[in-house]
């Protein structure tokens, strides 16, 4: 599995929603499940699956399944 299907398996589990969802609207509180305890199990589920620690900035920036993707270029996670 690439860092790409790695990425959207983990928003797909974390927010329980389908892969038709993913796409650059899908922000902080754009859907239920992306409230404050859905956005840490987010981020741990990220931590866990590309073995990286977030930074507490970049846990408050990540704002969208967009701006995730920008993020993670800094941990070495690159997601087209």
């Amino acid at each position: 599995m690439d860092s790409n299907e790695k990425y959207d398996n983990v928003f797909i589990e974390s927010f329980e929603i389908e892969k038709k969802d993913l796409n650059k609207n899908l922000k902080y509180e754009s859907i239920k499940s992306w409230d404050s305890v859905g956005h840490m199990t987010m981020v741990g589920n990220l931590e866990e699956v590309f073995d990286i620690v977030m930074e507490m900035d970049d846990i408050i920036d990540f704002s969208s399944y967009d701006e995730g993707k920008k993020i993670l270029k800094k941990y070495k996670v690159e997601i087209s």
